[in-house]
């Protein structure tokens, strides 16, 4: 069973990472997501065998069937990263430990709101990751849809049956990393943008769901992860002192740190320290 689930999903985020493709060409260009796709260059449409996933592309030798042009690999790898990302979220969901009880100790229906919760934010985050990279930006109309529909979700789990604790940490975790991003954009404005502000506060939303543990390495394993790659830049000399990244990816990178492994890290931590 376990095996049937975790393919589905996975086969679902496939179709989810060719919208994802849609979603980060037309958002930051304000088209509408709602038009038939067609090839960049000839502006012919897209037929639906043209479309499958990942082996289109490779059907097609990466190229469009109609002008020859080249379809970047960027497309299948957004579709498999998606993929893998949704059956691994699914495979988290399915053996989350008993002490993680806002994943476990719930009746299905609101567990099947939480994965929701999480496949979302997961599509979310490999959309903003694709954006970010290639223009340096987090669109609001991304950022702050992934807020209102994980907040909607996770509430909806509450009404079902989850623990209503759950969702207050959440809201406290979302509205801690709102503000601790906002106080350092406010202290460098060229250094954080408004848009990993407010991706922050998904992050923290959905870090603060499983426990203030996770929230709090999660939150830390952003800078660590984007410190460590800057300083890689800075060795290989393809960056300066002040020489500006893209921040987005490591927060998501953080956020799903915390995530999987926040609570087995965090008391690793104490252990060594010798606290608790």
């Amino acid at each position: 069973m376990t095996a049937l689930v975790v393919s589905f999903i996975g086969i679902l985020g496939l179709a989810i990472g060719s919208f994802l493709n849609v979603v980060a060409y037309r958002v930051p260009a304000g088209e509408t997501l709602l038009r038939e796709s067609r090839c960049p260059a000839c502006d012919a449409p897209i037929r639906w065998w043209q479309n499958v996933p990942v082996l289109s592309w490779l059907a097609l030798r990466g190229r469009c069937a109609s002008c020859r042009s080249d379809i970047p690999f960027r497309y299948p790898l957004v579709e498999l990263a998606t993929g893998v990302a949704f059956a691994l979220v699914a495979l988290w969901w399915l053996n989350a430990p008993d002490a993680m009880p806002a994943i476990t100790a719930t009746p299905l229906a609101a567990r099947l709101a939480v994965l929701a919760a999480y496949l979302w934010f997961a599509a979310s985050g490999v959309v903003l990751v694709v954006i970010d990279l290639e223009i340096r930006r987090l669109p609001h109309a991304i950022t702050g849809t992934a807020l209102g529909v994980c907040a909607g979700l996770l509430t909806l789990a509450c009404a079902l049956g989850a623990d209503g604790q759950a969702l207050l940490r959440a809201g406290v975790g979302a509205a801690g990393l709102f503000a601790f991003y906002g106080l350092l954009r406010a202290i460098r404005p060229d250094g954080m943008g408004g848009g990993d502000v407010r991706l922050a506060a998904v992050c923290g939303l959905m870090l603060g769901w499983i426990g203030w543990m996770p929230l709090v390495v999660g939150a830390f394993a952003a800078f660590a992860l984007g410190g460590v790659f800057g300083v890689a830049l800075l060795l290989r000399g393809r960056a300066g002192r002040r020489s500006a990244i893209a921040f987005g990816p490591w927060i998501v990178a953080g956020a799903w740190v915390g995530v999987v492994a926040g609570d087995a890290l965090g008391r690793s931590y104490l252990a060594l320290a010798g606290v608790g």
